[in-house]
């Protein structure tokens, strides 16, 4: 998810059907995959409403991709506004639809259907985090204020992370998605901050 859109700008190969095909994709990657993994894997025990959460996640995500889709043409979107998503991006709720499997691969969870009751509600408040007009960290535009100095220590850092997802797959994935759940609260502040001085630029009385 994060290669394909920059490597089709590297090879100039970009397009509009090129940019809906992508959209299908993650609609399938973190959509109908992710719900139908924690359906099969607890949520069929709840029966009709079981099923009935998966859809609701699967519905949310092709909710969420196509508010994103519409928001790339809006003129209107401040710079740094690009720094931020409205709610969960897709691959991180289907990160954070699968934190139950992750702890009961890990042992912390002995069985999935015995706990459906509460991850159901878990997984239905993550696909409405999808939704929500919750502000999140985006890190498209992170290359931008990213001092040169430190581009090694973060390509250093991004290959230490692929070795522990390849090691500890499941601890490391859980981490990821615990903090990314406490991320969202300075996510919202910084929103607000980013806001707010917009607010006060428009009403400060030019010279």
């Amino acid at each position: 998810d994060a290669v394909d859109g920059r490597l089709a700008r590297c090879l100039k190969g970009t397009s509009r059907f090129g940019a809906e095909l992508d959209s299908l994709a993650d609609f399938v990657n973190f959509g109908v995959a992710p719900a139908m993994l924690i359906y099969l894997w607890s949520l069929n025990s709840l029966r009709t409403a079981g099923w009935v959460i998966a859809l609701v996640l699967a519905i949310c995500c092709a909710l969420r991709l196509a508010r994103f889709n519409v928001a790339l043409d809006d003129p209107d979107k401040p710079v740094w506004a690009g720094g931020f998503f409205t709610g969960a991006p897709a691959p991180a709720g289907a990160g954070l639809a699968l934190l139950p499997m992750y702890l009961g691969f890990l042992g912390i969870i002995d069985d999935g259907h015995q706990y459906a009751v509460l991850i159901g509600p878990y997984v239905v408040a993550v696909a409405l985090l999808m939704v929500s007009r919750i502000p999140t960290f985006s890190g498209k535009n992170i290359s931008h204020w990213i001092p040169r100095e430190m581009v090694l220590p973060i390509l250093g850092l991004g290959a230490f992370a692929v070795i522990m997802l390849i090691a500890y797959p499941w601890e490391f994935l859980t981490v990821l998605a615990v903090a990314y759940l406490a991320m969202i609260p300075f996510g919202m502040r910084s929103y607000r901050r980013h806001k707010r001085h917009d607010l006060d630029a428009a009403r400060t009385p030019g010279p």
